[in-house]
């Protein structure tokens, strides 16, 4: 069986294929033979040593996969029978042509629904629901700003919010804002070019927006953008990996500059900031199920459509997260096997 592996930190071209057997399931899990593996960027920061979950190097990441049941261990539901077409939240170790994965992270995939799709619904969408739904309250007429808009996590994110009634404003590169409009995002921001709060002041007419999902680590603007009763989300520090030699000591500056937002302040301006990280939701299990079941749901129903931008075969994995790393990803990038 063959795997990706992260031997050490660097630049993309460190990861490694490697072969080694394939896995057996214990008890209570199910041996999936992968045909997609979702890449996220939590997989490029934790080949730069920046992501402090990832696995004690040399490690296997990938958060979610697609493929067949191969077998079963002793305990598992008869649903999940040999041959079935299914989803697997993997938390580590997708990275691969087989990964033995716990029933209950296990989903059945929709008929209609590609396995590169499959993949890529998982951590987008599970994300973009516990910030937009469970946190941010999305309401009709809300207005969000959604930063990195195009990315897989910003093109879920503009979904929800377009079921949900409410207005997106997104941020961009300018070659990207077609896409952003096509998908529903009301106004796009080149956040290159333009400074993001000016333009979110200018669209709101100085009111500001009600949830500001950032993952850009821009988090002292992106405050200053919320009208009272707004909610910034915090989910990620793509900011912090500029560049392919980023290093925890080059990133340490970011890091040590980031606000400290004091209760009494928001208190006073009624605001909340709020952090959100799936990886560390494992033991909601029960939460994970509910919202994946109705996620599928909402694909069945045509409510939700994954954007898969860019697929890989598993052995040009350096080349995707070289993509990704160079900001050149729309929607999401999956990993194709056999």
């Amino acid at each position: 069986m063959r795997s990706v592996w992260i031997p050490r930190t660097g630049p993309p071209e460190v990861l490694e294929i490697r072969e080694g057997p394939y896995p057996e399931p214990a008890p209570g899990e199910v041996l999936v033979r992968v045909r997609a593996s979702g890449v996220n960027f939590a997989d490029v920061m934790a080949r730069l040593g920046l992501y402090p979950d990832a696995p004690r190097r040399p490690c296997v990441v990938g958060y979610e996969v697609a493929g067949t049941v191969e077998r079963v261990g002793t305990g598992v539901d008869g649903q999940l029978t040999t041959g079935r077409r299914v989803i697997a939240l993997t938390r580590f170790g997708g990275y691969a042509e087989a990964v033995s994965v716990p029933a209950l992270q296990v989903f059945p995939l929709p008929e209609k629904m590609s396995f590169t799709e499959g993949a890529a619904i998982p951590v987008n969408y599970l994300t973009a629901v516990l910030m937009l739904r469970h946190f941010g309250n999305v309401h009709a007429g809300d207005r969000v700003l959604v930063h990195a808009a195009a990315g897989g996590v910003g093109m879920a994110a503009i979904q929800l919010c377009r079921i949900a009634g409410a207005e997106v404003i997104g941020t961009a590169s300018a070659a990207k804002h077609a896409l952003l409009r096509e998908a529903g995002v009301a106004h796009a921001i080149d956040y290159r070019t333009e400074d993001f709060e000016a333009a979110v002041r200018r669209l709101t007419g100085g009111r500001g927006v009600d949830i500001v999902l950032d993952a850009t680590g821009a988090f002292r603007k992106s405050y200053r953008c919320l009208a009272p009763l707004g909610r910034l989300v915090c989910f990620g520090l793509s900011g912090a990996a500029t560049g392919m030699k980023a290093s925890y000591l080059r990133t340490l500056p970011r890091l040590l500059a980031l606000p400290w937002f004091h209760p009494i302040r928001l208190m006073n301006d009624n605001k909340a900031v709020i952090g959100v990280n799936l990886g560390h939701l494992w033991e909601r299990i029960d939460l994970l199920r509910r919202e994946m079941l109705d996620l599928l749901v909402d694909y069945e129903a045509g409510r939700i459509r994954p954007v898969v931008g860019k697929t890989f075969p598993l052995t040009q994995a350096a080349a995707a997260h070289r993509y990704i790393q160079e900001r050149q990803n729309v929607g999401k990038v999956v990993l194709t096997v056999g």
